[in-house]
């Protein structure tokens, strides 16, 4: 038996699928993934201990998905957003985007399913460069949304964005410069 439902609860809905499974004895199980909580219960718990299990889940989602957005950054939000909408048709979604000091090589990440689904850190090391570089790398980690990969098809889709053939080039020279692989750091 599967019974799914949606929790709205200040703009952060969570998907609920709730299974009863044979094969559990005692324990409740769960999984997230995004903005989706799987609960796979034994078929001997009473409802009312399954809502609150599933009702105390929801919350810890809930809150670990606020605290990642407690330091998402308006200004990097407010331009994925003109991004997606001008280049992606706004088609593509994401739960945070924040700067970070702990990236080393890359110049950005998105996760793509887990708990961390949707979480776009671009690094902090680039915040002096052109508005048009950061930009790019911003639209480049949306595209990964879409593609998790380099593939033909991310690289076409990517290629809507004004500009990315030269932003690019001053992603290499930069990495020249320090004589690493520009790679290494998309």
């Amino acid at each position: 038996m599967s019974a799914a439902k949606t929790v709205d609860h200040d703009d952060d809905p969570v998907s609920v699928e709730v299974v009863r499974d044979a094969r559990l004895r005692s324990r409740i199980h769960w999984e997230w993934n995004g903005n989706s909580v799987r609960v796979r219960a034994p078929r001997g718990v009473p409802q009312r201990d399954l809502d609150r299990h599933v009702a105390e889940i929801v919350e810890k989602v809930r809150r670990r998905r606020a605290r990642v957005r407690a330091r998402a950054d308006q200004d990097l939000e407010a331009l994925a957003q003109k991004i997606n909408r001008a280049h992606f048709d706004g088609e593509i979604s994401w739960h945070s985007i924040r700067w970070v000091g702990n990236m080393r090589k890359r110049l950005g990440s998105c996760t793509i399913g887990g708990p961390t689904d949707g979480d776009i850190r671009i690094s902090d090391r680039i915040k002096g460069w052109p508005d048009w570089v950061i930009a790019y790398v911003v639209a480049h980690e949306l595209a990964h949304r879409r593609f998790p990969n380099h593939s033909q098809s991310f690289w076409a889709y990517l290629s809507r964005f004004p500009g990315m053939e030269r932003a690019r080039g001053f992603v290499q020279g930069v990495a020249f410069q320090f004589g690493e692989d520009a790679e290494d750091w998309l």
